[in-house]
């Protein structure tokens, strides 16, 4: 008896395969690129001492392996990585594994929070824009979007840390929680998300315009197709038409860039994290490269592109969702 697979779970396992070697190819070319850059772990290390002897410097390197060639190198830290093994943090003195896990969660709630809302307002606006073409709500709400794309994150992160926090004191100027306040339960909830509030608007506004813009010019093409005139001859009400027929075809393009733009915000997030000190990957990818941290640099490349993938393949699943015509075959 033949045992047959549901398409999904097919689906499922040839993107993993196809996902390894891409993930292994990006680990291999950063290691690379990281040996070329001048200075290492030790140079970062003897500096914050003030300086060390030759020999020193030399017996830390031998510690380190830091003496081998790159390609030895390489291969240790493959070889590793295999086991998912992700080293040792010479700055933080632990487990890199540990260094990610503390940190990973204030990311992913950041860039979570922020795409949903671009995301969700983004699309609403875009469609209501559309759906009011050349009015004045329509140049109102697209001029909005471009003068948000215009804007620079880490000048709207200052703007809004200059307005809510300095002057009108209603947000906290920066970190995730009230460390002195020792806040539990929902207290600790609310605490974090007023924390959370000026980060995330920071991060979403910019992305926000990309789905407006996008899904404004995506609805104005669809309403203009065959089977939305047939469907409106027919009878259809606009409500109906722009949910049942219009919105389910013009968010394909929307849902492609969101899966697409989860890289870049992850590497927003580093300035919006740096300047709002959040306790995220961010601001540890920052410090892992001021302090030349090679190890817990690499965990987070590693990490950074597991996600990356993951959100592509779950964009895939929602494409088909959309799009009846599209097999996970």
């Amino acid at each position: 008896m033949r045992l047959t697979l549901p398409p999904i779970l097919l689906y499922a396992l040839r993107r993993l395969v196809q996902a390894v070697p891409v993930i292994v190819l990006i680990m291999i070319g950063t290691f690379l690129l990281l040996k070329l850059a001048p200075g290492d772990t030790v140079d970062a290390l003897v500096g914050d001492m003030g300086g060390a002897d030759a020999n020193f410097i030399a017996r830390l390197r031998e510690e380190y392996g830091l003496d081998q060639p790159v390609w030895v190198q390489l291969w240790r830290y493959m070889a590793k990585l295999a086991t998912f093994d992700f080293g040792w943090s010479f700055v933080y003195e632990q487990p890199v594994s540990t260094v990610l896990l503390d940190r990973i969660g204030v990311t992913l709630l950041l860039m979570a929070t922020s795409l949903g809302i671009a995301f969700t307002v983004g699309v609403a606006l875009g469609a209501i824009a559309a759906r009011r073409a050349y009015s004045l709500t329509d140049n109102l709400i697209s001029t909005l979007g471009l003068v948000f794309y215009a804007t620079p994150s880490f000048f709207l992160s200052l703007m809004m840390m200059l307005l809510f926090s300095v002057k009108l004191g209603w947000l906290p100027v920066g970190g995730i929680k009230s460390i002195a306040a020792f806040y539990t339960g929902w207290d600790h909830v609310v605490d974090v998300a007023l924390h959370l509030v000026m980060p995330t608007a920071a991060l979403s506004l910019i992305y926000l315009s990309f789905y407006l813009r996008l899904m404004r010019s995506s609805v104005m093409e669809v309403a203009e197709l065959d089977f939305v005139r047939t469907a409106r001859a027919k009878g259809a009400g606009e409500t109906r038409l722009m949910f049942h027929h219009i919105m389910r075809n013009a968010l394909l393009p929307v849902v492609t860039l969101f899966g697409l733009q989860f890289s870049t915000v992850l590497g927003g997030s580093v300035v919006v994290e740096t300047i709002f000190t959040l306790p995220g990957l961010g601001q540890l990818a920052y410090q892992s490269v001021v302090q030349r941290d090679m190890n817990t640099l690499m965990g987070i490349i590693f990490l950074s592109s597991v996600i990356v993938v993951a959100v592509n393949f779950l964009t895939d699943l929602l494409y088909a969702r959309l799009d009846s015509r599209i097999e996970l075959a």
